[in-house]
Formats: structure tokens, sequence, C-alpha cells
């Protein structure tokens, strides 16, 4: 007699692989319940969310215009100028502002463009073991240039600018988050639920983008968090040396790089977008430190 319906180990794959992707799933929800609970992650994200309220509502915030000169140049903090002003009688306050302002929009769309990149190209590794050297040697290349270097790179090719900034900082990780999915997917492609899904018939492409990628999502989470304080420091420098944002237009790096010659005159020239930057970063790094407490220490 002969039956029909589903061959019993098609059936049996079919299982392991819903029970791994079911298992992995309910470990990492136990995680993200935990986030919240974590004094450090809250903290990170209460100076983050601060910063970036401060910058995105800083034409709301600003007592004056960034760019507004004014007589007292160089004028100690009052009520009218909380951080005084700069050598032009601008008011650093509303330069700090407006400096956080560029330093999120870079930050907001250059990390996200990079991660994306990354993970697509650290995906594409899986597919065939030459695309895997090709792919790991164009990484390495990648690596070897600072960010400083990869800066003036850019800044060469497009010319200096916001738009140099973000590109050097897309750029800087693409290999970063490319590194992370590929370890995922060599660790991963071996695993119970892989095999099953392969057994099945699932293709290349659906078994890295729908089982492994979601199990490699951690690490990439936290290297996000990093990649964020990162992209500050790497726009801060940029401007610092000149090739980021454009004056008069404000940025921290520029802002610190025109009170080097003032501090006698006015320290809290160099102070306000001091204090902004290391605020700044070290709310991303409480961030990251949570996520890994709560992501990958479990």
């Amino acid at each position: 007699m002969t039956t029909t319906g589903t061959p019993p180990t098609a059936t049996a794959t079919a299982t392991a692989s819903a029970t791994a992707s079911a298992s992995a799933s309910a470990v990492r929800g136990g995680g993200w319940s935990r986030l919240l609970r974590r004094p450090v992650l809250s903290l990170g994200l209460g100076l983050v969310v601060v910063l970036v309220l401060a910058g995105v509502l800083a034409p709301l915030l600003a007592p004056a215009a960034p760019a507004q000169q004014g007589p007292l140049a160089l004028a100690h903090p009052s009520a009218a100028h909380p951080l005084g002003t700069d050598e032009y009688g601008r008011d650093l306050f509303s330069r700090v502002l407006y400096g956080l302002r560029q330093d999120v929009f870079a930050t907001v769309v250059a990390v996200p463009i990079g991660a994306l990149a990354g993970i697509l190209i650290g995906l594409a590794s899986g597919l065939a073991r030459w695309l895997d050297t090709a792919v790991q040697r164009l990484f390495d290349v990648m690596l070897s240039f600072t960010a400083l270097i990869a800066g003036v790179t850019v800044a060469m090719i497009i010319g200096s600018g916001g738009t140099a900034v973000m590109v050097t900082i897309a750029l800087v990780n693409v290999p970063l988050f490319g590194r992370l999915i590929r370890s995922s997917v060599v660790g991963e492609r071996q695993r119970d639920y892989v095999v099953a899904a392969t057994a099945i018939g699932s293709g290349r492409v659906r078994i890295l983008v729908r089982h492994i990628l979601p199990n490699g999502l951690d690490p990439l989470i936290v290297q996000f968090a990093l990649s964020m304080s990162t992209a500050v420091f790497i726009e801060g420098g940029m401007s610092y040396v000149g090739l980021g944002i454009r004056p008069p237009a404000p940025s921290l790096g520029s802002l610190l790089q025109g009170s080097m010659n003032f501090l006698a005159q006015n320290p809290w020239y160099a102070i306000g977008p001091m204090a902004a930057v290391t605020l700044l970063v070290l709310g991303f790094q409480l961030v990251a430190d949570g996520l890994t407490a709560s992501l990958l220490r479990r």
C-alpha cells in the first residue's frame, strides 16, 4: 500500500529547523527583556537621547543664529551667552548646539549605510568560496587605512565637506560589519538548523537571509552602537584638520580647532564642544557596554 504526504525525512528536518529558529528567538527575546533593567544601558540611552534632541531642536533652543556676529568678542559666559562668544562675537552655546546637529546627522545617516553595505557584502561572501576570498582581501585593504587616512583620501577625490565626512564614516564601517556577519556565516552554516534547511531544498540566499542573518544580529547590534561613537570621532578629526564641515557652518571638530588660539581669553570656547563630544561618545559607549552585557554575555 502506498501513502501520500510529506516524506518522514523532510518532516523531521523541517521540524528541526523550526525548533532551532524558535530556540534562537527565545534566547534573543530573553536578552532583550533584560535590556532596560541595566543601569549602564539606561544611562547611556539617556545621554544619547538628550544630546540628540539638543542637536535636532537646535533652531528652537539656540539663543542666536550660529553665524550671527556680535560686538562682544571672546566674552566670558553670561546670561545672554551661556558659553561666552568666539573671536567674531558669535554665541558659542548656539554653535555647539548646531555642531551637535551636524554630528547627529552625519552619524545617523552614514553608519546605517556602511552597516547595510557591509552586511550585504559579508552575506554575499557565503555564496561561493572564490567570492569569499575576494571579499576578505577587499576588507583587508579597507582595514589597512586608518579613519583619518581614509578621510584624506576621500576628501582628495570628492572634496572636503559634510559629504566627505559621511562617505568616510560609511567606508570605515563596511569591513567591520562585513567581517562580523561573515564570521556568523562561517560559524552557523554547519549548525543543525542550517543543515535541515538545506535538506528541505532552501536556496543559499534564503538560508543566509532567513536563518543565518537573524542568528548573527547580536554582535551587529553591539557594533552599531560602537560605530556611532567612532563616527563622532571621525567627524571631529576631519573637521579639526579642515577636511570636514566647512566654516562658517559649525561642527564640534572645527570649534575645537578654532579654540586653540584663544584658550587664555575664553577657555569655554574649547570646554563647550569638548564636553559635547565627550558626553556623546560616552553615551554611545555605555549603550554598547549595556548591549554587550545583555546580548553577548548570556
